[in-house]
């Protein structure tokens, strides 16, 4: 599987961690990995998060400029240990680290999974369906 490539210039327009997202673009589970990287960065998930835009498997996955931007890069174990096994180059974890967002993003994970959850069940705005019927179109290894 090709190495994951740098976050993208500005995080995607449905990016979870995006202040001008509406709430309930995703799925509940996975604003709740969110959460798991404002811990201490010994007790943080080891795998990379991944911009939502590609299929997991895609040669064009990148890793998530809002996840890039929202948390301090230096301490992202999963950043380090993508290093260490050679899983990104380390000019692709530069950028990461050093990563600063053009848009706003919320200041934790935390943040950015309690706005998104709320409508999580039942997306109610039109920009919402519309984000959700877009993703939908464009990844092929997701579920309904």
């Amino acid at each position: 599987m090709p190495q994951l490539r740098p976050p993208a210039p500005r995080p995607c327009e449905s990016c979870p961690y995006r202040l001008d997202i509406p709430s309930g673009v995703w799925a509940y589970e996975e604003y709740e990995k969110l959460r798991q990287y404002d811990a201490p960065t010994a007790n943080q998930p080891t795998a990379l998060f991944q911009c939502h835009q590609n299929d997991a498997a895609s040669d064009a996955r990148r890793i998530c400029a809002g996840w890039a931007g929202c948390h301090d890069g230096a301490h992202l174990l999963s950043l380090r240990l993508a290093v260490l096994d050679r899983r990104i180059q380390a000019s692709t974890y530069q950028a990461a680290v050093e990563y600063v967002s053009p848009v706003p993003l919320f200041a934790s994970g935390g943040e950015a999974a309690t706005h998104g959850q709320t409508d999580a069940d039942r997306p109610s705005t039109d920009e919402a369906k519309r984000l959700i019927d877009k993703i939908s179109r464009t990844r092929g290894d997701l579920r309904s």
